[in-house]
Order: C-alpha cells, then structure tokens, then sequence
C-alpha cells in the first residue's frame, strides 16, 4: 500500500489515463490553448483598416506583417518538433503563451512599422510549436477509441479562434475606438490562457503514455535507433508538407483578403464582409465536428479530404465569378468552411498513419510548417492582388490551391495504404 502510493505521487500512473474524464479534460485543455494560437495569428490582420488609417501603409506592406509572423513561425515549428521530443510539450507550450502575452502588449504600445514587425515576430515565435506540442499530448494521452474526437476538437478550437478574433479585435476597437486596446486584451486573454493550463498542468503530462505498457516499451529499446533527421527521407512527410502548404494558401486568402475582395468585387459594406471570416470558420467548425465522426469509419481517409476540398474549391470559384448576388455570395464564401472543416480530423489522422513511430513531434512540427510556408509566401501574391484590383483572383486562387492540396492527399493516401498492404503479407 505504502508503495503504490509513492509511486503514483512520483510519477503519472499510466493506468489512470484513458478514462472518458481524463481524456475529455485534456481534450478541452489542448483545445484551448490550439484555439489560442489561431486567434493570435490574426492579431493584426483584423486591424489592417486602422492600421492604414492611422500610420498610412499600404495592404502589400501589412502583407509582411503576416509573412513575417509566418517565417518565423515555420521555421520555429520544424525545429520545436525536435524540442518537445526531447524536453516534453508541455512547459514548450508554457512558453509559447506566454509569447502571445508579450505580442499583444508589444502591439498595443506599437508606434512604428518595426515594432509591429516585432509584435509579429513574438506572435510567430509563440505559434510555432503548437502542432508538435498539442499531437504529442493527444496521441500520448487518449485512449485510441477518442483520439479521432481529440483531433476534431482540435482542430474545431482552432476554427473558434480564427472565426473570434476579427469579432474580438474589430469589436473592441470599434467600441473603445483604439485598436491599442484590442491588442492589450489580446495579450490579457493570452495572460488567462495559460494560468488556466498551469493550474490544470497534470493534465497536459506527456512525460507517460497510454500506450506506454512494458512490452512496448521493451520492443522500442530492443529497436535499432535511427538517426534523428532519418524521417525527412520518407516521401509522405513532404506529400504531407505540400499537402498543408496548399491548403493554407487558400486560407491566406480567405483569412486576410476575402473581405475587402468581396467589399470591391460586389459592393458590400465593410461592416458586412468583416464577418465573412467568422463565417467561414464557424461553419469549418461545424464541419470538424461530423468530421471527428467520420475518422474512424473510413479507412482511404484520402477520399474524404479530397471530396471535401473540391467542394469548397468550387464554391469558392463561384463567388470568384462575380455572378453571385452580393449577400448570396458572401454566404457562398462562408459556406466553403465546411468542407475544410469535414477534411480537417481526416488530414490530422492522415499524418499520423504517415508518421513513422518515436517520432510524433518531429513528424508533426516538419509537416505543419507547410501550413507556415503557405502563408508566409501566399499573403504577398494575395495583398498584390488586392493592391492591383484583381480581386476576383483571390477566390480562385483558393480553389486552385485546394485542388492542389487534393493530389497531395491522394499520394500520401496511396502511400500509407501500400505500406499497410505490404506489412500484411509479411509473414510473422
């Protein structure tokens, strides 16, 4: 008795994982700080109108500001999978909020260009590990049969947070009239965020795995070691990378550029487009939910991404003909979200079939800074669009962007269902 006890004051009890309390409690925790990163990668964009009006830049020059955030935000993402392989997610993910705090405080007190460089460098500093963190704890901490719903909730935080921020960042500005403001209570609800996860830190725990059993482990240490970088040989962690970089070249442009492309392509108020964003993300949240349902039921999880984004694809395509009435196509736009959001759980699992084992974070972090890439390099060619009146071209280079990220999902499906063909008839 006495030493069951010390034990399990020592370290996490594998056994007490796994339970439907557990596992939705850091289900919710992962979801919030997931959502948290998403809201901070639009800090700045929902203040573009200000911005221009108080210091004059040009929406090409306010492009930078997102590449900047997403430059170093990929490069960070690759090299945080390796950090929280070694040192654990958790207290990565301690400081990656605590980064957001600095960002929006930084922001609010911004007089310059440079400093709102700055503020987008922390914000990017901040966003960078988050995908490697938040797999890592997921896949080491719920049971298998709620890993699909972990993934939707995940990604469904994250639709949260980029459908809040331009409601809370334009909102607040419009009410206090000071776009300072909105960035210093960006920074204060970073600041809650992360008491909220220090307080529940036992939750977060990656240090012991469900899936830790002793033959496990024991068949991992009898494994020959691999040299750390040896998975960036394999051809669907780059499928998987092309895969993410398509898809958020698309988002760019629905992100930062769908509203004032649809403000000047059918004439509606700024007031009105500003929600498009909202839209858009609350209907992909709606989606990741009945996504999370499908994950488990489909084996070729290639199919489902690819029906789904060349639905959204057309949709997006249609409101870049300009034939559309004016409401009806700023609700076609925003109706495009749920096919990103049905995709979304599909792709998470996608990658994780695709990731070689011991390497989750680092899997994770090379793969998803093709989500960073893709915004980095997506936002110019979009504000250049905008700044040149091609509005139209916003659309569709979003839809051509997801039928790009369709072939990419075809080959990484293909792949890992090759290797699972093969690994079956390899006799035992």
């Amino acid at each position: 008795m006495t030493t069951s006890t010390t034990t399990s004051t020592a370290a996490p009890d594998p056994s007490a994982l796994g339970s439907l309390r557990q596992d939705s409690r850091t289900i919710g925790l992962v979801g919030l700080a997931h959502g948290s990163s998403h809201f901070f990668h639009l800090l700045l964009p929902p203040l573009f109108p200000w911005l221009i009006a108080d210091f004059g830049f040009s929406y090409s020059e306010l492009s930078v500001l997102v590449s900047a955030f997403f430059i170093v935000s990929g490069v960070g993402q690759a090299l945080a999978g390796f950090v929280v392989d070694r040192f654990g997610a958790r207290p990565i993910m301690f400081a990656a909020l605590s980064s957001f705090a600095v960002a929006g405080v930084i922001a609010g007190t911004a007089n310059s260009y440079a400093q709102l460089m700055l503020a987008a460098i922390f914000a990017g500093l901040g966003n960078a590990p988050f995908h490697p963190v938040d797999f890592t704890i997921l896949n080491k901490r719920l049971s298998p049969q709620r890993l699909g719903h972990g993934f939707s909730v995940h990604g469904l935080s994250g639709n949260l947070g980029w459908a809040a921020a331009p409601v809370f960042m334009a909102g607040i500005t419009s009410a206090t009239g000071s776009w300072r403001m909105a960035c210093l209570c960006g920074a204060a609800l970073a600041a809650i965020i992360l008491a909220i996860m220090v307080i529940n830190r036992d939750a977060l725990d990656d240090r012991v795995s469900l899936a830790g059993a002793a033959p496990k482990a024991a068949g991992a240490a009898a494994a020959p070691q691999e040299h750390p970088m040896a998975f960036l040989k394999l051809p669907s962690v780059w499928l998987c990378f092309s895969f993410f970089f398509w898809t958020t070249c698309a988002m760019s442009a629905i992100q930062s550029f769908s509203s004032p492309a649809l403000q000047q392509l059918y004439g509606l108020p700024a007031s009105i487009t500003a929600y498009v964003v909202t839209g858009y993300m609350l209907f992909g949240a709606a989606g990741m939910v009945l996504g999370g349902f499908l994950v488990g039921r489909v084996e070729r999880l290639e199919k489902v991404i690819s029906a789904c984004l060349l639905f959204s694809g057309i949709l997006l395509a249609l409101v870049g003909t300009g034939w559309l009435p004016g409401y009806v196509a700023l609700g076609v736009a925003a109706l495009a979200g749920i096919g990103t959001g049905l995709a979304g759980p599909s792709r998470d699992m996608l990658v994780k079939r695709a990731a070689p084992p011991g390497a989750t974070g680092r899997v994770y972090g090379t793969v998803y800074s093709g989500l960073d890439l893709g915004f980095c390099l997506a936002a110019p060619v979009f504000g250049y669009m905008l700044d040149h009146q091609m509005n139209a071209g916003v659309f569709f280079g979003a839809a051509v962007g997801m039928v790009l990220s369709v072939v990419s999902a075809g080959f990484v499906g293909a792949g890992v269902a090759a290797r699972k063909q093969k690994a079956a008839v390899v006799p035992a």
